[in-house]
């Protein structure tokens, strides 16, 4: 009963304060290379507006622009968090979510709010810890072949094929297997390159590229909390990339100050490494863009 109260009164305040925003700019106002935005706002209750996950319905499909076409390539996968394409088009899907956290066992409010919103939005799902290898077959855009390449990982994100080896980043270490072209389950066990920031894993998903030569792996590492509300000690070559050496496992900080970055890339004209970041939350409408 005190449960079901407590639901209660978070959804209703909830609804309350997702309706108190702060939004006073336009919304093309954030867009563009100057964009204008407005100043940071804290709340006890900050806005909170969750995409819920669905299915397509029966017989429908999303509506594409300037006279494309949406295809489900797959369907029955569990959580897929990270897409990677080999040589020969195969494509690698890492089924994935987020590994057990202490505060999970410690329990607490702000725990069982998050879950709530979690799962509204799709996540806090046992995760499937593996990879699977999608194949299309005759080239109309559905997958004839699903399988699972590799499993029993620790939620495992980016991925990167240098030479026969096959890079997979974990939620606590990076791990390699070797790779034929063309196998659709790798028939190894795999072997760890690198140790990675783990423990409370607030920010648990691992971005990973190789350099051109292949000598180097660059993994993004978020923070393990928002602002350090949980002690410097735990960040820890966190909010940052990393670079692995491929043969001695020697890691060194790269880039930091970067709270969560999530999608790595070369850029193929300047060849400069390229990172998407996740910044702040939890400070007002329309923060960050």
């Amino acid at each position: 009963m005190v449960r079901q109260s407590l639901l209660a009164g978070v959804a209703v305040a909830a609804l309350l304060f997702a309706g108190c925003g702060n939004r006073e700019l336009p919304e093309e106002a954030g867009y563009g290379p100057n964009p204008t935005l407005p100043e940071p706002q804290s709340s006890w209750f900050p806005t909170i507006k969750i995409a819920e996950a669905v299915g397509w319905k029966e017989g429908e499909k999303p509506q594409a622009t300037y006279g494309g076409q949406v295809t489900a390539f797959a369907t029955g996968l569990q959580h897929p968090r990270w897409l990677y394409e080999l040589p020969n088009g195969d494509i690698l899907v890492a089924e994935s979510d987020a590994p057990p956290k202490p505060e999970d066992k410690q329990g607490g409010l702000r725990a069982w709010v998050q879950g709530l919103f979690m799962k509204r939005a799709g996540s806090r799902t046992p995760s499937a810890n593996r990879i699977t290898l999608l194949r299309d077959l005759d080239g109309d855009g559905v997958a004839e072949i699903k399988t699972a390449f590799l499993e029993n990982l620790t939620s495992p994100f980016g991925m990167a094929l240098v030479g026969d080896q096959l890079y997979v980043a974990n939620a606590d270490a990076v791990v390699r297997v070797p790779y034929a072209e063309g196998e659709t389950k790798s028939p190894a066990t795999p072997v760890k390159v690198a140790d990675l920031p783990a423990g409370r894993n607030h920010h648990w998903t691992k971005s990973l590229i190789a350099s051109p030569d292949g000598t180097k792996l660059y993994v993004g590492v978020g923070s393990n909390s928002n602002v350090g509300e949980n002690g410097m000690a735990e960040e820890e070559r966190r909010a940052a990339v990393l670079e692995i050496d491929t043969t001695t496992g020697a890691t060194q900080v790269f880039a930091s100050g970067l709270r969560n970055p999530v999608g790595i890339d070369w850029n193929p004209v300047t060849k400069e490494l390229w990172v998407a970041v996740n910044e702040r939350d939890e400070i007002g409408d329309d923060l960050v863009p």
